[in-house]
């Protein structure tokens, strides 16, 4: 048999490991922003539920606590960027904070409608960082989250 028709194999497995390589390190590092994306979202969800927390027990009949009784939207903002947060940028929080009467009721109350029975919404947005992943489009956007409680005094 004529060796010369026959294919040389040298060079095929760096070939199969550069493109095994690339793969997987590509999965790795969708992994790892999956796992980013979703320490931020708990991150948000914490802090909401945080703020509402501190909301619903500084309504209009709160006392013997000390700071923001009735609590204004300024001091559920403060309070929840004054908590440690991993990974997240504090002065790149958005806290809103808005108190309506409760849905069942039907009626409306007079601003800050903060009395026992209300309810009390905190919504925390962030802006996520972009993270470069090869070969997978950026993930840069704004990350919300909210928390509605029922104001208990």
């Amino acid at each position: 048999m004529d060796n010369s028709l026959r294919f040389d194999e040298r060079g095929q497995t760096i070939i199969e490991t550069a493109l095994s390589l690339g793969l997987l390190l590509t999965l790795l590092f969708g992994a790892i922003a999956g796992g980013m994306v979703l320490n931020t979202y708990h991150t948000l969800s914490y802090a909401a539920r945080l703020g509402s927390r501190y909301a619903i027990v500084r309504g209009s009949q709160c006392s013997g606590l000390s700071g923001g009784c009735p609590a204004a939207a300024s001091d559920v903002s403060d309070y929840v960027k004054s908590a440690p947060f991993v990974g997240i940028d504090r002065s790149q929080l958005t806290v809103t904070t808005t108190w309506s009467a409760p849905p069942q009721s039907g009626s409306s109350c007079s601003s800050p409608c903060n009395a026992p029975g209300d309810q009390v919404t905190v919504k925390v947005t962030y802006p996520f960082p972009a993270f470069q992943v090869p070969f997978v489009p950026s993930m840069q956007g704004t990350m919300k989250s909210s928390s509605t409680m029922v104001i208990s005094q």
